[in-house]
């Protein structure tokens, strides 16, 4: 499979989080997987990839021009493709990924999460979502979601789309798992 990891590109996160992206890496190459990421070279993004490609697996990079203009693109990708922006940038990666993984990150981790979970909860795709939590960085997240759907705001379905982890094979056990088929209603396609 060809799994997309969303993660932080950040240098000023603790170094846990780039260990832990590291051994995602190396754990989906061990596991005859490929990797779809950010295409930049810093932080956890860089870690996954040259920890993908040690372990023999393929990696494709997916960059916005304006983040190879200052000099962050992962230029050992196996396939780097560079876009003209961040939105095209997160559709050439749905198109190619087959899964979908999070790491700890931050709002731009965050909103590709977002965007991966809602189109799954509206049946748009059905590619396994996991999030890798071992810290408890999601844990508000999980809370606020939940407070979301108790308030009415989400739908019954919304915690059937994703699957959440707190180590590494936990993770890609589930990524490897059939997912359920998710299909909302009519009623429900009317809820926020």
């Amino acid at each position: 499979m060809f799994i997309c990891v969303f993660c932080s590109s950040s240098n000023k996160i603790d170094p846990k989080y780039v260990a832990l992206a590291g051994e995602v890496g190396g754990r989906l190459a061990a596991r005859g997987h490929h990797l779809v990421s950010g295409g930049a070279i810093v932080s956890c993004m860089g870690e996954v990839a040259r920890a993908v490609r040690r372990g023999g697996g393929r990696t494709v990079g997916v960059i916005p021009q304006a983040l190879v203009d200052i000099e962050i693109a992962d230029t050992d990708s196996d396939e780097l493709i560079v876009t003209a922006d961040m939105r095209e940038r997160k559709g050439v990666m749905d198109a190619r990924s087959d899964a979908f993984l999070v790491l700890p990150g931050g709002i731009g981790t965050l909103e590709e999460l977002f965007e991966i979970w809602t189109s799954r909860v509206l049946g748009l795709h059905e590619r396994p979502l996991v999030v890798l939590d071992p810290w408890g960085l999601y844990a508000p997240l999980r809370a606020l979601v939940d407070g979301m759907y108790e308030q009415g705001f989400t739908r019954p379905n919304v915690f059937d789309a994703i699957s959440w982890a707190t180590d590494v094979e936990e993770a890609l056990d589930l990524l490897e798992k059939p997912v359920p088929h998710l299909r909302p209603t009519g009623e429900e396609i009317g809820e926020s």
